[in-house]
Parts: structure tokens; C-alpha cells; sequence
């Protein structure tokens, strides 16, 4: 375990990355899909342990004296705080952002009002109860008819709805009866995604769906979505892109990788989200903003462990001296 450096340093690494995928929300599929593509890739550097998870809770086998853990869960538990939680409450070092900023980003109101504190632009909103949901006509009189409504805590284009009449408004709006939601002006532009790793903005991608809507099926159909990386931009826009990608990830409290997503529409950018676990198999859109830099997809994977071996290792050290 342990491993000789230079200047008799003594460094500890973790004697395998343990990947937790799967879970039990609607992201499941997505998960397992990610962690199996994700292992794979880790396994060319590292020895690695796939443990698909069915219960919303830590396998009693992870031992956070010899491993570290890499979340590839979507959504509800792995990207929301949970997980990361029971994580940090067992000593487990892993991969990823905190529990808090896990939360936080999980939350898109809240981020897009962190983005409004950074001069940002976010496309106009309102989040509601779905347990009581607002009527058409009062929507329609704060942001208009073409709307976009998701919830407030999913990812994957899961629970993803286009409204731009008010009859499919209501429609809409009356089979929504849990969760927080948020409605927004639906903004017609190109739709752009940046990949940040150890604070550091990576390539732009674009996105192109085919229907003009990427929404679950344009992500997850082969041939339906079309992707431009590194995105044409002019090198200014390109260079704000970054900036603000930096800016998001600092101030939501991230470490070790995000993905940050925007829509351009003319000059106006807007932010649409955090990502803290995003998709993670070869073809995924981090990898893609990642090779934009000259990485492959087993390369990115040793550089999105590297942070919590290094955590691992400084804790080893310090536990050591003691």
C-alpha cells in the first residue's frame, strides 16, 4: 500500500477505485450504462471494483482504508447529496464534488440564482409545488408561451416538457402533481455544454438534435443527435464561454470535474445548469469537451480520479505522522 517517492516522501494510494452505479431512480439505465463504461476505462490504469447499487445505501464491503470510491449514479441519491453524504459520514474518500455542492447543483433554481449574483444570464423562471401547481393563464402572463418545464432535481432530460400553446400548457401542468418544478422561457438558440476539470474549463461542444429538441431520446437514440467539438465560435465567445463555465464551477462550490450547460442565442448567453455526475461513458459529452484538449477517454478517466487519490494519499500521510 504504501509507495516510496522521491526525497523520502511516502505516499499512500488506495489499492483500488471502487465504482458505485446503478441505484433506484428513474436514472438507473443511465447509471449503469456510465459505470460499466467508466470501470472499464479506469481499469487501464488502476484495479477497479464495479458494485451496482439497489438500494439507496453504502455496501458494507468498502473498506476507506484501502479504496476509493468513484459515484457514477444519476440523479436522485447520486447526485444529490445523499451519496456523497453517507460517503464523507464513513471516511470514504471519492471522486467528485461534495455533498454540499452536490445538493446545491442538484437544485436549478438555485444555481441560476447564483449565476444571476455572477452577471450571468439565465433565461426568466418560476419553480412551483406539484402539489400545487400553477394555472396556464398565470404562467403564461409572467413568461409567455413557448416554455420549457422540468424538475427542479432531475437530470437526463428525465420529466423534460416543450410547451408553446396553452392548451399542452395545462395539459402539462395537471399531470404534475409531486415534486418541485421549475418553468422557463424557452430560449431558441444553439445549445452549447463545457466540460470543467480541476477548476479548468476543457472544449465547447455543441449540440445539434435533429428534431430541434434534445431531450431524452435525442440523447440516448443513436444518429438522432449530431455534435460539433470544439464548437465554431468566435474566439472571444469562446474565451466568455470558459469564463463564466469557470466562474459557475467556483462559485457552486465543485471539485474535480463538472459539465456546465448553455444555450447562445445571437450574442446572449444563458446558463442552464450544473452537472457534478455527468455521462460518462466514450461517447458522452465530457469525454467529447475532454478530447477537444487531446485527451482519450482512459486519460480522462486517470485525471478524474487523480484529485481523490491525492486527498486519499494527503490523509494517509497526515494519519501516519500522528
Amino acid at each position: 500500500m504504501w509507495n516510496l517517492l522521491k526525497k523520502g516522501q511516502i505516499v499512500a494510494n488506495p489499492e483500488s477505485i471502487i465504482v458505485l452505479y446503478g441505484g433506484v431512480g428513474s436514472e438507473r439505465e443511465v447509471s449503469l450504462v456510465s459505470g460499466e463504461s467508466i470501470g472499464k476505462a479506469l481499469a487501464v490504469n488502476f484495479e477497479v471494483e464495479l458494485l451496482r447499487l439497489d438500494a439507496e445505501a453504502l455496501p458494507d464491503s468498502i473498506n476507506a482504508q484501502r479504496s476509493i470510491v468513484f459515484p457514477a449514479l444519476h440523479g436522485a441519491f447520486g447526485e444529490d447529496g445523499r451519496l456523497q453524504a453517507l460517503l464523507e459520514a464513513a471516511g470514504i474518500e471519492y471522486c467528485g464534488s461534495d455533498s454540499v455542492a452536490s445538493k446545491l447543483c442538484m437544485a436549478k433554481d438555485l444555481t441560476k440564482t447564483i449565476a444571476r449574483n455572477l452577471g450571468i444570464g439565465v433565461p426568466e423562471a418560476m419553480v412551483f409545488d406539484g402539489t400545487d401547481a400553477p394555472l396556464a393563464d398565470a404562467v403564461i402572463a409572467t413568461l409567455g408561451t413557448s416554455l420549457v418545464i422540468k424538475p427542479t432535481d432531475q437530470g437526463s432530460s428525465v420529466g423534460l416538457y416543450f410547451t408553446e400553446h396553452r392548451s399542452a400548457l395545462g395539459v402539462t401542468l395537471s399531470q404534475i402533481h409531486s415534486g418541485n418544478w421549475l418553468i422557463e422561457q424557452r430560449i431558441h438558440g444553439r445549445e452549447l455544454t463545457v466540460g470543467v476539470l480541476k477548476g479548468a474549463a476543457m472544449g465547447v461542444v455543441e449540440i445539434v438534435s435533429a428534431s430541434g429538441v434534445y431531450d431524452y431520446t435525442a440523447k440516448y437514440t443513436a444518429g438522432s443527435t449530431e455534435y460539433r467539438y470544439p464548437a465554431e465560435l468566435e474566439s472571444e465567445l469562446e474565451a466568455r464561454i470558459k469564463a463564466q463555465a469557470e466562474a459557475l464551477f467556483d462559485a457552486c462550490g465543485c471539485r474535480d470535474f463538472a459539465r456546465i450547460d448553455f444555450l447562445l442565442d445571437g450574442s446572449q448567453l444563458y446558463f442552464l445548469e450544473v452537472n457534478t455526475l455527468p455521462g460518462l461513458t466514450a461517447t458522452s459529452l465530457l469525454p467529447k469537451s475532454a478530447f477537444c484538449m487531446g485527451f482519450n477517454f482512459e486519460s480522462l478517466a486517470r485525471e478524474l480520479v487523480t484529485p481523490a487519490i491525492e486527498r486519499f494519499a494527503a490523509r494517509e500521510i497526515k494519519e501516519f505522522g500522528e
